[in-house]
């Protein structure tokens, strides 16, 4: 017996995402958070600049949320003639897990 029409659904699906993306001198950093935050799903947004050089800017985009969807995130970034490198950090389920820095023994 097949199951029709069923879906696995997170209770919260991604919390937070980190994304790193190049981008052009235009938009500025605050136009484009603003730009992000519009998303209904996403709660708070951090741009950190981490390179300019003549034509481009290497930001890291830090989202958090409640079930964010990456594509509509790409799509906003893409508008705005940004590109991303990588998805350097996802967090999913009902609470936030911070990345544990474990000590090497004998230190």
């Amino acid at each position: 017996m097949a199951v029709v029409g069923f879906e696995i659904k997170l209770p919260h699906g991604i919390r937070r995402i980190v994304l790193d993306v190049l981008k052009p001198h235009t938009p500025r950093l605050t136009d484009l958070a603003l730009m992000i935050s519009q998303d209904e799903r996403v709660d708070g947004v951090n741009i950190s600049l981490k390179e300019v050089d003549q034509n481009t800017e290497s930001i890291t985009v830090t989202l958090e949320g409640n079930n964010i969807k990456f594509e509509s995130i790409k799509e906003i970034l893409q508008e705005a003639g940004a590109v991303i490198h990588s998805i350097d950090q996802v967090v999913a389920g009902k609470v936030l897990i911070e990345e544990v820095t474990l000590q090497p023994e004998n230190s």
